[in-house]
């Protein structure tokens, strides 16, 4: 995908702050520390657009980002941060759980983790709450550039038998450093954004 301009769109962190149009979204939801915001920012060919930062738990907001004038992608806060009090996690949780089951733009949510780790309970609590909503179930598995191409296989595997997914085909390695899979994953991403809306 060619990508002529983006933009931070919106900041939410109620209904009433979301786009007011029926551009088409994908989301992606992760820890705090697995590179979402790396992750956007390598995808639309951005250095600094999505913000990210060397502090996990910093993203407590919903970001959406337009591209083209035609889709957004947005960022749900980052859970999983101990250092965040427990109020402050369950607020985190209360905004995205808002988002997720009202966005009628909404076409995917896609779970985002770190290749390099087995997914926790809460990446699995994650993963089964996305599928739960109808949707596909891909995971992106972040930092595929700091192991070997040969580990990949037996990583996913792990991954795949901690969340339970049958499909390996939809665990998809990326590197935010070195744009690993990035065609294949436009190339999905353009299918999702393409379809019509049927949730």
């Amino acid at each position: 995908m060619k990508i002529i301009k983006s933009d931070l769109h919106a900041i939410a962190v109620a209904p009433k702050q979301y786009p007011q149009d029926e551009l088409p979204e994908i989301a992606f939801a992760g820890r705090s520390n697995v590179g979402k915001s790396s992750f956007i920012n390598s995808m639309i060919n951005r250095k600094n657009l999505a913000r990210t930062s060397g502090k996990p738990g910093k993203t407590r907001t919903i970001n959406f980002y337009i591209i083209n004038d035609k889709f957004r992608f947005v960022d749900l806060p980052g859970y999983g941060y101990a250092q965040v009090s427990k109020a402050e996690r369950e607020k985190w949780g209360v905004i995205i759980e808002k988002f997720l089951v009202t966005r009628e733009n909404l076409r995917e949510v896609i779970l985002i983790v770190d290749i390099r780790h087995e997914p926790t309970e809460q990446d699995l609590m994650m993963y089964d709450w996305i599928k739960s909503l109808g949707y596909a179930g891909i995971v992106i598995a972040t930092k595929a550039d700091k192991i070997s191409k040969a580990n990949y296989q037996k990583q996913v595997k792990i991954v795949r038998k901690k969340l339970g997914i049958n499909d390996s085909n939809l665990i998809i390695p990326y590197s935010s450093e070195k744009n690993i899979n990035k065609d294949e994953l436009w190339s999905i991403f353009k299918q999702i954004i393409n379809q019509k809306n049927d949730q």
